[in-house]
């Protein structure tokens, strides 16, 4: 493997701000990360990072080399033309930001796109990062289609080393096999080398799986904040009035929709009661419920991904 330094560069004025940080903050620094790119039902995952970078101070640590990692021809950058020439140009960048939450207190960001290829040794050079700027925890998140009703509270299914951050929560199946990403690698290697790793998982109907459905977003937030202590409010504030905006225009939709999806939301409801009743009395008294197999849920995000890319 090519030595992982060369896929990342610091920011010299940035590393130093996290050194000085690093000397208030003795237990060291979270990071947060994202990529686009892959599942990311609701895009829940790109939602926080967008009000993230919108609203809260933040100065550049690292920067990747996009030029090695970004398949241009498979995700086209966006240029601007004006008239009879080019005004802009969109570069795919794959930032390490240091952010601070409304108390000041500072975090690592690093989101762009989902690089395309190296990733073992992308994997590798996000670890170095993790050591060399005292990451105590690092948390990613996104979204994954789900046989499950909006009228209901949004799921979660934590994973990593660090579940015990996020409590009450439970995955709805024991093994399953999914398409891969970047994103789950880096949670793989850092938990091999010993760190401290977390991810959360929102749990998206899949009938608006490929629409922007803030309440994932919001749920993964409030997850993220409790297991971490940052202080979010005005993010949190901003993903609930859109989240009720969006429940609206959905049960707009639904009133007016036809038969077939009014009948599928309710069968979805009866299917969530009924699982969730099951749980609070305990398996020897629950009813049989239709939950989804691993491989149909594999398969949901086979097909989830596959829309994504056919639509790229």
């Amino acid at each position: 493997m090519l030595d992982p330094q060369g896929l990342y560069a610091w920011e010299p004025k940035g590393l130093a701000v996290v050194d000085m940080a690093l000397a208030q903050e003795s237990a060291g620094l979270v990071m947060l990360y994202h990529f686009d790119g892959y599942i990311d039902a609701g895009e829940a995952g790109d939602q926080i990072v967008e009000r993230l970078l919108d609203t809260l101070p933040h100065q550049l640590v690292a920067r990747f080399d996009h030029d090695r990692l970004v398949d241009y021809r498979a995700r086209r950058p966006l240029l601007t033309f004006k008239r009879d020439h080019w005004t802009d140009y969109e570069v795919p960048a794959i930032e390490v930001r240091l952010v601070q939450d409304t108390t000041g207190a500072p975090f690592l960001l690093l989101s762009g796109p989902e690089p395309d290829v190296e990733w073992e040794r992308f994997a590798t050079a996000v670890r170095q990062i993790v050591e060399r700027l005292g990451v105590r925890l690092s948390v990613n998140f996104h979204g994954i289609p789900m046989g499950v009703p909006h009228t209901r509270p949004v799921g979660l299914t934590p994973h990593g080393n660090r579940t015990d951050l996020v409590p009450g929560h439970r995955s709805p199946f024991d093994e399953a096999q999914v398409p891969g990403s970047a994103e789950a690698l880096i949670e793989y290697r850092l938990s091999e080398a010993g760190h401290d790793t977390l991810g959360v998982a929102a749990h998206v109907p899949h009938y608006i799986a490929r629409s922007t459905y803030p309440d994932a977003a919001l749920t993964v937030l409030e997850a993220i904040t409790a297991a971490t202590g940052l202080v979010l409010p005005g993010v949190a504030h901003s993903l609930r009035t859109e989240a009720h905006r969006t429940q609206t225009e959905i049960e707009r939709q639904i009133r007016e929709g036809d038969e077939e999806l009014t009948s599928l939301v309710q069968g979805l409801e009866h299917q969530y009661d009924a699982a969730a009743g099951s749980e609070t009395r305990g398996n020897m008294l629950a009813e049989p419920v239709d939950i989804p197999s691993a491989d149909e849920i594999g398969r949901e995000f086979e097909r989830f991904l596959a829309e994504r890319e056919g639509e790229g």
